[in-house]
């Protein structure tokens, strides 16, 4: 069967989302440079203590008008201004006690420079992930509810 989508995360795990939409005069370079060192100073000094993994993701402008219900949006306003940084962590214990790190101070402080929205970081618990099926386990999967459909 497919394998996990972050490996290793634990099924009690915890998943924090900041969001940022940048300042005027801030551009998405300044953003990718600011979080890489962010992340690289996460990845260095937390892996061994709750870190599991996490992206960045930019808001690209796409409104899928087949998932949503508020009618037949063009573009976001906020393309190319907005970005989730999503971190995996074993617990939200250890994640707090990263932000309190004296090295991911500062940098933490640079990347908020640049955010118009300040910054609120929420943390969810995990309901579900999964990686996709391989083609083999697509198949196996369409003919098991072909046959068990009532």
């Amino acid at each position: 069967m497919a394998g996990s989508l972050i490996n290793n995360f634990p099924h009690d795990g915890v998943v924090t989302i900041n969001r940022v939409i940048l300042k005027p005069g801030y551009s998405v370079d300044d953003l990718q440079e600011r979080v890489a060192l962010l992340c690289e100073n996460v990845k260095t000094y937390h892996s061994t203590t709750g870190f599991v993994g996490g992206f960045v993701a930019l808001n690209s402008g796409a409104v899928s008008n087949e998932g949503s219900t508020i009618g037949q949006a063009v573009e976001s306003p906020l393309k190319g201004k907005e970005a989730l940084i999503i971190t995996f962590w074993r617990s939200f214990a250890e994640h707090e006690e990263s932000h309190k790190s004296p090295t991911f101070q500062p940098l933490f402080k640079e990347v908020l420079e640049l955010c118009e929205n300040g910054n609120e970081e929420i943390a969810y618990e995990m309901l579900w992930s999964g990686a996709a099926y391989d083609a083999d386990e697509a198949r196996q999967a369409q003919e098991a509810k072909a046959k068990y459909a009532a």
